[in-house]
């Protein structure tokens, strides 16, 4: 049952913003019979490198799928290790297993829950070939301080899954050298209903995505049905299919030219929250890193005792909530010989993420902030 003072509907936890732009592109491009890769993802791919700063920018069909790519690309194998929070979606460890790699995982810091440069200088061995930093909830990790430990031999590939148009010193994530993942499932700042993309500087990495996330296969289908198309083609790899479609491109396009507006009124909505629950006992708010910084504010979590019972409490105040996330290294595949990280097992014990979306209003805002302070009076 509610309470006499919940909210008389339900305020989800996220809800994407659609706006009409995107319905009139989708239905052009539904139109024009030209559904699949074509013209509106290449548009797609010029316009994302150019926001992000990278010099390419490869669109797939999930943050997931770029992860696969770029871990391909690298050639990781068994015997190789990479680096990474367990404070993620299981995605970044996954792939990395998928091609044989060792994960090892590193701790966090308990107040900006972001990796631990630190804890991740002590992992580093002779294997590791990756350090793969998780820019958790829209704040960058601590990309100099990383760079500073993988030196010339150790890749980093930025897990911006959370991230898009976050910034770190003054420079948005995915332009600081280093190739880097973007996820554009629909609780994201931008969302091509699903969707990824793949940044990097790096010109033989990107021919050989290119080829790896369709087929192998050295001719894509837009291409070929240009005028100066070839009926011959050549398989030149054992590639996957994650070729993004021209009807998610086309959301994307206006997605991301509303992104900076989008991301403005999340911050207002995430500064509500740092106002109204500052002070309150039994909850721990996310502190921002120290080193200058652009929030995306993907998620708002909050730390609580008692976690699972505090979300069915919300609920019953008509107040949506997300998990985000388990310890990746306390799940059935990874907690065989893991390691324990205290700060990242005392965060996932306790982390919950509060509605943090566009359409919200500030009123929606404050019946958050209100219900917050009642269940932990």
């Amino acid at each position: 049952m509610t309470t006499a003072t919940a909210r008389a509907t339900m305020l989800p936890f996220s809800r994407p913003s659609i706006g009409e732009e995107e319905i009139r592109e989708v239905t052009e491009v539904l139109r024009s019979g030209w559904i699949t890769t074509g013209p509106r993802t290449v548009q797609f791919e010029k316009d994302f490198a150019a926001y992000v700063g990278a010099k390419h920018a490869l669109a797939l069909t999930s943050g997931t799928a770029a992860l696969h790519c770029v871990y391909w690309a690298l050639d990781l194998k068994k015997g190789d290790e990479i680096i990474c929070p367990s404070l993620t979606w299981p995605s970044t460890a996954n792939m990395a297993v998928a091609l044989g790699a060792k994960v090892v995982f590193a701790d966090i810091d308990r107040a900006t829950r972001q990796v631990d440069p630190k804890d991740v200088a002590k992992k580093v061995t002779k294997k590791t070939r990756a350090i793969v930093p998780v820019h958790f909830a829209g704040a960058p990790a601590d990309l100099d301080a990383l760079k500073s430990i993988a030196g010339k031999k150790i890749k980093i590939i930025e897990d911006a899954a959370h991230s898009v148009g976050t910034e770190y010193k003054g420079k948005r994530v995915g332009s600081h050298g280093n190739s880097a993942i973007y996820s554009f499932h629909p609780i994201k700042d931008m969302t091509t209903g699903e969707g990824g993309m793949l940044t990097t500087d790096d010109d033989k990495l990107a021919e050989r995505v290119k080829l790896f996330k369709f087929h192998g296969v050295s001719r894509d289908a837009w291409k070929a049905y240009g005028s100066s198309a070839t009926a011959h083609y050549d398989t030149v790899l054992a590639g996957f299919k994650y070729n993004l479609t021209d009807i998610a491109s086309a959301l994307g396009l206006h997605q991301l030219r509303k992104l900076d507006g989008f991301i403005e009124r999340r911050r207002q909505i995430a500064e509500r929250y740092l106002a109204g629950l500052s002070g309150i006992a039994g909850i721990e708010l996310p502190a921002a890193p120290a080193y200058p910084h652009r929030h995306a504010w993907h998620l708002f979590t909050v730390l609580v005792a008692k976690r699972d019972e505090f979300m069915a409490k919300l609920k019953e105040e008509n107040i949506g909530s997300g998990l985000h996330f388990e310890a990746v290294h306390r799940t059935s595949l990874y907690k065989k010989g893991a390691k324990k990280l205290p700060q990242t097992e005392y965060v996932c014990s306790r982390i919950l993420s509060l509605p943090l979306f566009v359409g919200m209003t500030d009123q929606d805002a404050e019946d958050v902030v209100a219900a917050v302070r009642r269940l932990l009076a």
